[in-house]
């Protein structure tokens, strides 16, 4: 719910004097827009292999593994037909412009608020042209202080997964590359199953473990198991120790 610009800094916007081709305009652009709120532009369908424009200061959101996307279509540009599309994002608390590295994930739990909007823009010549968004503010596209506020539910007994692997991490020491690893699973859990991508392996629940220099951006994976099946969670170069 921290809002903020997702296109320009409103405080330069403000200021029509100012060149907004200048070096500081734009560094100013680069640095601070989307940081605490993301806005993705996605293509129906997508062109060139371009499925998104990220409208804010941080494009390193819209790639892998932070986004993914799967298209089915069967028309053309300009024509009509059916498309098919399932996409899935990373929420982000704060999303620095220079990549992933100190970025925060968004800890979505049940009860919590979050600003969101969703908008059509419908420009392709016929009568139905337009913007439609559920914020009911064209002003939504630029600055997330018009988002909607919403509240998340909790999960449907009937859809949540029986076993579902799940995880989180709090770096203890930099220095020491000590790293302190939450299992924040769901289900029945027998046993857990740590890989923390340097050779060195655990089944403690919430182990803490330390990285040499060299595994600066390592690949970790938790594998839980339960009465007859199992679940992985991987979380690729996430856990940064330098």
């Amino acid at each position: 719910m921290s809002g903020g610009p997702l296109i320009f800094n409103d405080l330069l916007v403000s200021d029509r004097s100012r060149d907004q081709k200048s070096p500081e305009y734009i560094e100013n652009y680069t640095r601070f827009a989307g940081n605490h709120a993301q806005n993705y532009h996605i293509y129906t369908p997508p062109v060139n292999n371009a499925w998104v424009l990220i409208w804010g200061g941080q494009p390193w959101i819209a790639e892998f593994p932070h986004s993914n996307v799967a298209y089915n279509y069967n028309f053309k540009h300009g024509e009509s037909g059916k498309l098919i599309m399932e996409f899935w994002v990373t929420v982000y608390d704060y999303a620095p412009f220079e990549g992933p590295g100190r970025a925060v994930e968004s800890n979505l739990k049940e009860n919590d608020l979050i600003g969101l909007s969703w908008s059509i823009l419908d420009f392709d010549g016929d009568q139905r042209d337009g913007h439609y968004n559920l914020a009911h503010d064209v002003n939504m596209v630029k600055h997330a202080d018009y988002l909607c506020a919403f509240r998340l539910m909790p999960i449907e007994l009937s859809l949540a997964p029986k076993l579902y692997a799940e995880w989180s991490f709090q770096v203890i020491d930099m220095d020491r590359g000590l790293v302190a690893f939450q299992d924040e699973s769901i289900g029945e859990v027998i046993s857990w199953s740590w890989d923390f991508g340097d050779g060195s392996k655990s089944t403690e629940q919430h182990p803490i473990h330390t990285f040499s220099e060299s595994q600066m951006r390592p690949m970790i994976t938790l594998e839980v198991t339960g009465e007859g099946e199992s679940s992985k969670r991987t979380r690729y170069w996430e856990v940064l120790l330098k």
